[in-house]
């Protein structure tokens, strides 16, 4: 009879993260204090967001020991039930942290809360398209003069 291997589960050491690099790494979202300050303001004026995988968040109040892999106290949710595990519930999670909205996430925020598709559509031109990070900034300001 021949046993399964076990290999994965025999490591002798912890693996180690690898922190992100701004100088060889491609940020997946920006990681601007601008961006950061924006994102609280729309949490500050009502909007609400329920927590789930594959959201970027801020920790400001440095409510999570552990080290982010990225700038600025930015984290991943790509385990809800271990950012549960730290804040106790879903509400404690959104209450303490800032969502940073990607910009899909930002796009259907705002056809959400019904801002025009030609304020939207005016953040481009043909001759110039946004710095990167500056039509994010551009998207969060819509949605903060919506809510």
């Amino acid at each position: 009879m021949i046993k399964p291997c076990r290999i994965l589960y025999c490591r002798k050491e912890p693996m180690k993260p690898i922190a992100f690099n701004p100088a060889t790494d491609a940020a997946p979202i920006p990681f601007e204090p601008e961006h950061q300050q924006l994102a609280r303001s729309m949490k500050q004026r009502g909007l609400t967001w329920k927590p789930h995988v594959g959201c970027f968040v801020w920790d400001p109040e440095r409510h999570i020991e552990v080290e982010s892999p990225f700038p600025l106290r930015v984290y991943f949710i790509l385990s809800l039930p271990r950012f549960i595990g730290i804040f106790g519930d879903l509400e404690a999670v959104a209450d303490k942290l800032v969502w940073l909205p990607t910009w899909h996430q930002a796009r259907l925020l705002a056809l959400r809360l019904g801002v025009d598709q030609k304020k939207i559509c005016g953040l481009w031109s043909l001759e110039s398209a946004p710095a990167p990070g500056s039509e994010l900034l551009d998207l969060y300001r819509l949605i903060l003069a919506a809510l």
